[in-house]
């Protein structure tokens, strides 16, 4: 299956969710921002909601600083 991925296309497994995905490219679920097919996606649905064939995800990581 393949996903478009901040604007790469992946392959992924079929019935990956979105917290797999980022687990498998070792993201802090905790620190990010998830968009799938232009909807935000809240944290509490990152390990139910599964992927789909040309689904597009834009993660954006929280940074700190100053």
């Amino acid at each position: 299956m393949k996903v478009t991925f901040n604007g790469e296309v992946k392959e992924c497994p079929e019935g990956m969710t979105i917290e797999g995905l980022l687990d498998l490219y070792k993201i802090d679920k905790n620190r990010v921002a998830v968009e799938l097919n232009l909807q935000i996606i809240p944290k509490k649905e990152l390990p139910t909601q599964i992927l789909k064939d040309d689904d597009i995800l834009e993660v954006v990581t929280f940074v700190g600083g100053g």
